[in-house]
């Protein structure tokens, strides 16, 4: 019989990256110039964006691994029971990379391949979580970009008229801390609600 994918497991492995780039953060502070933290920050919200996004993805693919009923509901198409890892990731992905804009771009891609009542998107639905996906999304694209329609979108997530840099907000009091930890505990629900 197939494995099953472990959602549980890759949720596990987000919470443990999420914590290696905060100790990076943490180390970096000490030994780099004033002027190299910012960049360091950058990096970080960077490197955090694409750990979550490596598991959203993980675990849309373990949902459908485990129960092809996921998808049968969302497409309209029944499939066989068992469906490999990499036949789920290409019906995700097809040729292309999983992507999403913000926390309602991620939960409409969800609900592409998983019903609205399904785990993941209860939990990425909630309210709790709303301004650490805003923030995670709009600060990337701002560290990655430095456009002003990126600058622009980062004032409006974080809630500020003027803002320099993401690296030069993130570092000041804990805020890329506190959107390390809000990512952590959707991890924790994620691997609550994962059957494996």
């Amino acid at each position: 019989m197939p494995r099953k994918k472990s959602v549980q497991k890759r949720a596990n492995d987000f919470k443990r990256r999420a914590d290696e780039i905060a100790t990076f953060l943490t180390d970096a502070a000490k030994r780099l110039t004033p002027r190299h933290v910012p960049w360091a920050y950058e990096y970080g919200i960077l490197r955090l964006y694409r750990e979550f996004e490596a598991m959203m993805l993980d675990a849309l693919v373990g949902a459908i691994n485990n129960d092809t009923t996921t998808i049968a509901t969302s497409a309209g198409i029944r499939f066989p029971k068992h469906l490999t890892d990499e036949v789920c990731r290409y019906l995700i992905v097809g040729d292309g990379y999983f992507d999403f804009k913000g926390r309602d771009g991620l939960i409409q891609t969800l609900k592409k391949y998983v019903p609205d009542g399904h785990y993941l998107v209860t939990t990425v639905k909630k309210h709790k979580y709303r301004d650490a996906l805003e923030r995670l999304s709009a600060l990337r694209n701002l560290a990655a970009h430095n456009s002003a329609v990126a600058k622009s979108r980062a004032k409006k997530a974080v809630g500020q008229q003027r803002m320099s840099d993401a690296g030069s907000w993130l570092k000041k009091q804990s805020r890329l801390m506190i959107i390390v930890d809000r990512l952590k505990e959707l991890a924790d629900e994620i691997q609550m609600g994962a059957p494996y």
